[in-house]
């Protein structure tokens, strides 16, 4: 199956997943009285998108198993990072936030701001995976290795960052300070520059075949959701309350990486 029809079914089974797994993560949110249990479900819908595309799609064979293998590894792991991550705890003070400037907690609210956005967003993210599921032989194969490449600095910044602020928090002689160690001394969000590369890394491989190029708004998107819309930009405002944060923020890459400053610096 491939064309536009081909895409019109993808993108269709795709919203109908991405609907239906957006309303059981929220029946689940409302049960147990907090609704960051969305975070668990961001990268299950892309995993699930991946895989509608492959297994209906006729497009390029090798390029859609390599995008799907990537968006799965990708996925899982976020899906089981932040499980870990939110499990016996409180509600995420962005969302908090969130609902807050949006006028209250009421259920039409929670639904619209929290999982229906975040629905709409993992299927505009994903067009790069349904419109590839639909597109003939790869025209450009070498973006594939730099593209594959990307990714792989992506799910590194990920994993490795995730592991050393696990690490951090876990001894307790850091309680109260700020992680600025590792990764974390050269970016202030290695998740979240992570997390960007990977997608602009997955739209790299879409894009070596006409028409994957054209949705190039969808890693920009993305990068916009991580950097400003629901990502570092609120944490940042969360974060910056806390003694050492101000200072932290001085020498310490917003979320490009660099060499941090020294505290020396820093301070002039």
């Amino acid at each position: 199956m491939t064309g536009w029809a081909g895409f019109l079914t993808i993108t269709t089974a795709s919203l109908v997943f991405l609907a239906v797994l957006q309303t059981a993560t929220f029946a689940v949110g409302h049960r147990i009285g907090r609704y960051n249990v969305v975070d668990v479900a961001w990268g299950l819908g892309f995993v699930g998108v991946a895989w509608i595309g492959v297994l209906i799609g006729g497009g390029d064979p090798l390029r859609n198993w390599l995008l799907t293998i990537l968006v799965t590894v990708w996925g899982l792991r976020l899906t089981w990072h932040m499980y870990v991550k939110s499990k016996g705890r409180g509600e995420d003070p962005r969302y908090v936030d969130l609902l807050e400037r949006s006028g209250g907690n009421g259920l039409g609210t929670i639904a619209r701001k929290i999982f229906g956005i975040q629905g709409v967003s993992q299927w505009f993210v994903s067009l790069p995976l349904q419109v590839s599921a639909v597109s003939e032989s790869t025209g450009l194969l070498p973006i594939l290795a730099p593209g594959t490449l990307l990714w792989i600095v992506g799910v590194s910044f990920e994993a490795i960052g995730d592991a050393q602020l696990r690490k951090f928090k876990a001894d307790p002689a850091n309680k109260g300070k700020i992680m600025d160690r590792g990764l974390w001394a050269w970016t202030r969000h290695p998740n979240y520059f992570g997390d960007s590369s990977v997608w602009w890394g997955l739209w790299l491989i879409a894009a070596s075949a006409w028409p994957g190029v054209l949705t190039i708004l969808s890693p920009v998107a993305m990068t916009y959701f991580l950097v400003y819309a629901t990502g570092a930009r609120l944490l940042e405002k969360t974060m910056s309350r806390r003694p050492g944060y101000p200072e932290y923020q001085r020498r310490t890459s917003y979320f490009l990486p660099r060499p941090p400053r020294s505290r020396r610096h820093a301070d002039t």
